[in-house]
């Protein structure tokens, strides 16, 4: 009697089992895919200044609500890997020319230079000045992305390539990029200004870039002459704070770390018999050794320019000692779920433009590390929210109404 009564029970609970499993996988998903997240207008912090009310009445993309693929992009990991793996979907090839400028220590700098595929709609002559992030250039689709829609809207593009990041290019003297290094940035600047002495700047930074680019603008008043505007997207503002953050395990800042790293070390080493003559032997050695930035940093990179310690390096090198002197309209842009920026770092942007007049500080919920890809569902447009609002943003500036 016992056996013939069991018989039923035995599918029951394994109907149990499944749906409890299906249950499981649909409760991960929902959790990874941050798919119960709902979508917001940016947080603005700023001053109410006559800037800051003109920005939002004739910049909606500020004030509406940001909202990326339904399916998989309110996970900032996917965000970020979706940019880390394509850049950006159907990239577009802009055709410009490659500048090479000769440096007082015998590098070389390399800059791509973008005309404008039609005039500006205020007839003003433009230039944005862009400065990539972390071993990129301006072949990166991003970068690719950006400038082609920025061309359509009438604006000239030089983009720096980041000194060695450029795989068919070799170093010329014994050093690359570091992290807050403004030379090769002036370098390029300081060209445009000759061949375009009319022309209107706009710094953009993106990620490294825009340290770069903010500590560059703060370093000296002459920076900023003929700036109309400066605009950074996902900086960590501080590299001393940053880098300690990268240790850290939450949302995965680790394994992001060691995946940068990994690149980097790459890019070192295709460089090092031009290095030899300011990096050792041992110094190789550490350097193969390395699982972060931070280790990279203290056994290689710090040395090209002589710092004695890895704390100087991050402090004078970081733009958070130099955004205060910024006194051109500044936009800064971070989104919440970026997985390389701790939120730690988001009080620095928030406090500058609650004290500065010319700061807009804009915090997407959603949108990862440079990813801020839109869509519908699954598919993201090849366009993206960070794309248009840098010329939006720029657009307004340059019409006479936003200084009255």
């Amino acid at each position: 009697m016992s056996s013939l009564s069991s018989g039923p029970v035995l599918p029951a609970i394994f109907d149990g089992v499944k749906l409890a499993a299906v249950a499981a996988v649909l409760y991960v998903i929902v959790r990874c895919l941050n798919l119960t997240s709902p979508t917001a207008p940016p947080d603005l912090t700023h001053q109410d200044t006559d800037l800051s009310r003109y920005l939002l009445k004739t910049c909606p993309l500020l004030t509406k609500e940001y909202i990326p693929p339904l399916l998989w992009g309110k996970s900032g990991h996917l965000q970020t890997l979706l940019y880390g793996q394509m850049g950006r979907v159907s990239t577009p090839t802009p055709r410009g020319h490659r500048k090479l400028l000769p440096m007082l220590d015998g590098a070389v700098v390399t800059f791509d230079l973008f005309e404008p595929l039609g005039d500006h709609s205020t007839g003003d002559d433009i230039t944005m000045v862009i400065c990539p992030g972390i071993c990129n250039h301006s072949e990166q689709n991003y970068i690719r992305t950006f400038v082609d829609y920025s061309q359509r809207q009438g604006y000239r593009c030089a983009v720096l390539n980041h000194l060695g990041a450029l795989p068919d290019l070799e170093l010329t003297a014994p050093r690359m990029f570091t992290i807050g290094c403004t030379w090769e940035f002036a370098s390029m600047v300081s060209s445009i200004r000759r061949l375009y002495p009319q022309t209107l700047l706009v710094g953009v930074g993106f990620s490294l870039g825009g340290n770069i680019v903010c500590k560059y603008m703060g370093e000296n008043p002459s920076n900023q002459e003929r700036v109309l505007c400066c605009v950074s997207v996902c900086q960590g503002y501080n590299a001393l704070r940053a880098q300690e953050t990268f240790l850290q395990w939450d949302q995965g800042r680790r394994l992001y770390n060691f995946l940068l790293a990994g690149r980097l070390k790459k890019l070192i080493l295709s460089h090092r018999n031009s290095l030899l003559g300011r990096v050792t032997d041992s110094d190789l050695n550490r350097l193969c050794a390395a699982t972060s930035l931070m280790q990279i940093d203290d056994s290689v990179i710090r040395k090209f320019h002589g710092y004695s310690s890895l704390k100087e390096y991050y402090e004078t090198e970081s733009c958070v000692q130099y955004m205060h002197n910024v006194s051109v309209p500044l936009l800064l842009v971070n989104s919440s779920d970026d997985p390389l920026v701790h939120q730690s770092l988001l009080n620095i942007p928030q406090t500058l433009a609650e004290k500065s007049p010319s700061v807009l500080f804009v915090l997407t919920r959603h949108g990862g590390h440079l990813g801020f890809f839109e869509g519908d569902v699954l598919f993201p447009e090849p366009l993206t929210w960070m794309d248009k609002v840098i010329v939006e943003y720029t657009d307004a500036i340059l019409k006479p109404a936003a200084f009255t």
